[in-house]
């Protein structure tokens, strides 16, 4: 067929494809300016009610002490093949069996998942990243360099820098989002997954046009589009905002002492500590619309009742994608956002029995 036939042809969807693009964006800069205005006023309400700490956030000199707990085990550099980047990184029990690979979410780091080092290094190696722009991994400023490819490279240059040719991954939040990716366009990589509290970005696209409940709990997603003005606002009165996100009685970190909440404030106080992480979500719609994606790889998939950012719906929806017989949930009761800090016993549980057969 002729090429002006072809692009007569396609005139039309391409045309409705860029005003649904123009009208997804007009919504989503009207609910950031909207979600602006809130949290500029939770912002300046800590700035007046705390008004020594000031309007800027305090930056840390010295890493806390839990940072560098040896029971966690090495910490580590490796140079990524794809773009020259240096990730961070802590290892322990290499030796021990096939290779366990961790990535968090926001707002922390490595150390979100010192139980799990600690409880899985006997019998596999077990390490856990700073994802770009995180802790002492680097950091490059620009949106452009915190595209989903360029991630899901990253997590490709590691299990291959490391030596292997699979893994376990197991991931919490944003780094669950990017192990969702990662299974689906890398499946000879990823042997089993351990999914905590996060859906795939088409299931959430999908399940959040239906359902407006789950567009208002991830308010703050609105914000973070914005230049500039999330990283001053989470700043503000020495980080308030994300000291009330990670020690809130009800939608907290249960238990998170002093010393645990500086290991994740360190990192953001650091010059240009918030812009990385924030340029994650700078990048997330970019892509809409998404088409439906099956879902094969083996994977254990943990949701608390009460999370205050992801409506339990979610699971119903992630397991309609799913190869029958490839996907075991568990939601588990009167628990929050935060499994693997708040219920790492539990958590611990699922995954050992979820993981027996490849250790017998």
């Amino acid at each position: 067929m002729p090429e002006l036939v072809v692009t007569a042809l396609l005139a039309p969807s391409r045309l409705t494809l860029k005003l649904l693009r123009a009208f997804m964006w007009s919504l989503v800069f009207s609910a950031a300016l909207v979600a602006a205005a809130v949290y500029g006023c939770i912002a300046l309400t800590h700035v007046l009610s705390r008004p020594r700490r000031g309007c800027c956030g305090r930056p840390r000199r010295t890493p806390p002490a839990c940072l560098s707990d040896p029971t966690l085990g090495e910490h580590c550099f490796l140079t990524l093949r794809s773009s020259g980047l240096r990730l961070h990184y802590v290892s322990a029990g290499r030796g021990n069996g096939p290779l366990m690979l961790f990535l968090h979410g926001f707002p922390e780091n490595w150390f979100s998942w010192r139980y799990q080092l600690r409880e899985f290094q006997s019998r596999f190696h077990v390490v856990a990243v700073d994802l770009r722009g995180y802790g002492s991994s680097d950091a490059p400023r620009d949106v452009d360099c915190y595209t989903i490819d360029l991630l899901m490279a990253d997590i490709q240059d590691v299990i291959l820098g490391l030596g292997y040719s699979k893994c376990i991954l197991v991931a919490h939040d944003w780094g669950a989002l990017l192990a969702w990716n990662f299974s689906i366009y890398y499946p000879s990589l990823v042997e089993r997954m351990a999914v905590v509290s996060a859906a795939p970005m088409s299931v959430y696209q999908d399940y959040s046009l239906c359902h407006m409940g789950q567009f208002f709990r991830s308010n703050y997603m609105f914000l973070f589009q914005l230049p500039w003005l999330p990283e001053k606002l989470l700043s503000m009165s020495d980080f308030q905002i994300l000291k009330t996100t990670l020690t809130h009685h009800k939608r907290g970190i249960p238990h998170l002492t002093p010393n645990e909440l500086e290991a994740f404030l360190y990192g953001f106080s650091q010059p240009g500590g918030l812009t990385g992480p924030l340029n994650y979500y700078r990048n997330l719609f970019r892509t809409f619309p998404l088409e439906p994606q099956e879902l094969a790889t083996p994977t254990l998939l943990l949701w608390g009742e009460k999370d205050p950012y992801f409506e339990q719906g979610l699971v119903a929806a992630i397991s309609s994608r799913f190869v029958p017989g490839r996907l075991e949930a568990h939601i588990l009761p009167g628990v929050g956002h935060w499994i693997p800090q708040s219920n790492p016993e539990e958590m611990h549980q699922y995954m050992w029995a979820f993981l027996q057969d490849l250790l017998d």
